[in-house]
């Protein structure tokens, strides 16, 4: 583990891992779950209504970020921690993906990516090396290795060639790192659903030797049968001691099912995306706030729920904010959002401590069973 930071497990249930990752920014308790700050802001919310939610870790894009401001820019105005006012730990992952999705005519060599941006159509370069010096001038606390991740379904081919692609750069990822006391850097497995290819990246990033390891390419397609499959042995083939991270994960109940089979941390956009949309996501599922069901309902999203959102405005008056276009609305559902996200890491890190992580998950699928409270 880097100097000034380490991972400490305090319990667990099955698999369920109960732990503290430490930095010199501040303790992440895992689970974890990361809200994700794309372009040096968690949309629609203030980094300290972030904060207040209960989040002790943002997760910044590489990709975006490089292309808009610009890391040098970043760095020379304090780094992204002063430049977007958050004092607390933040994951930056490595470009790769976005590059994958988003970026234009792109073309992948042993060396790396080159693409076209998404915004001007400039064209750019992003390799292991690379990738690790714009995360070195944003300054973020845990950095990823540069991968890169095929969509699902793959052939077996294609994915074995990404993998062990993704392992040589990780090599080079873990050189270029160097050592940075008080920063991490984190492997990423790849292997699509294949038991084999996946034993394989492990085996691979064990030997190069990271502060801690992601399950990557999962998420991107497969279906959630198929990512808890892959997920029932994926973690145990990375090292016990270092935290585990499934990278784009997702729905409450992907969360619940990925901390049951040993996952320690999470990022996703949903959170905030569903909250500009109209969606919000309560102990008893999802509640489509656009629905003409709630435009005379009296009642808060989720009477148990102690967020802003709840505790002073109407399922009535969301319905009419978000249909007028007002700003209010993204803002209010997101911070909701984010709390449940958050209150449900609590309440599994409380499970989990009490050795009782099974009957929270039989409680939770049961709320959602439910569904919605009654229309009135």
């Amino acid at each position: 583990m880097a100097d000034g930071c380490t991972f400490e497990r305090t319990a667990q249930d099955g698999k369920a891992r109960l732990g503290r990752i430490t930095t010199p920014r501040g303790e992440i308790r895992t689970p974890a779950f990361m809200p994700v700050g794309t372009a040096a802001t968690v949309k629609a919310m203030l980094p300290e209504s972030v904060r207040a939610t209960g989040a002790d870790i943002l997760l910044g894009n590489t990709y975006h970020l490089m292309l808009r401001p610009g890391a040098e820019r970043i760095h020379n105005l304090g780094g992204l921690h002063r430049f977007m006012n958050w004092d607390r730990p933040i994951l930056t992952d490595s470009g790769g993906f976005q590059v994958m999705s988003l970026a234009e005519l792109r073309k992948l060599t042993e060396t790396g990516v080159t693409f076209r941006s998404h915004i001007d159509g400039s064209k750019h370069e992003l390799t292991p090396e690379s990738s690790m010096e714009i995360q070195r001038l944003l300054g973020s606390d845990i950095v990823m290795a540069f991968d890169e991740c095929p969509a699902l379904p793959a052939d077996r081919d294609r994915i074995a060639e990404s993998m062990r692609l993704s392992m040589r750069w990780a090599d080079r990822s873990r050189e270029a790192f160097g050592d940075r006391p008080g920063h991490m850097l984190f492997g990423i497995q790849q292997g699509g659903l294949e038991q084999d290819f996946r034993e394989e990246s492990a085996e691979a990033l064990r030997g190069i030797g990271f502060d801690g390891y992601a399950v990557g390419g999962l998420a991107v397609g497969e279906g959630q049968e198929a990512m808890f499959a892959t997920l029932d042995f994926a973690p145990d083939m990375l090292p016990e001691d270092k935290p585990r991270y499934l990278m784009g994960v997702g729905k409450p109940d992907d969360i619940v099912g990925a901390v049951k089979r040993g996952i320690d941390m999470m990022d996703c956009v949903l959170p905030s995306r569903s909250g500009r949309t109209g969606q919000a996501w309560t102990r008893r599922g999802q509640v489509n706030i656009k629905n003409a069901r709630h435009a005379d309902d009296p009642r808060p999203l989720d009477e148990s729920c102690s967020c802003p959102a709840c505790s002073g405005y109407s399922r009535a008056y969301l319905h009419h904010v978000f249909r007028s276009g007002e700003m209010i609305s993204g803002m209010l559902l997101t911070w909701h959002n984010l709390h449940y996200f958050q209150e449900l890491m609590g309440e599994m890190r409380a499970a989990i401590a009490a050795g009782q992580f099974e009957a929270f998950e039989a409680r939770f699928h049961a709320a959602r069973a439910e569904g919605d409270i009654p229309q009135l």
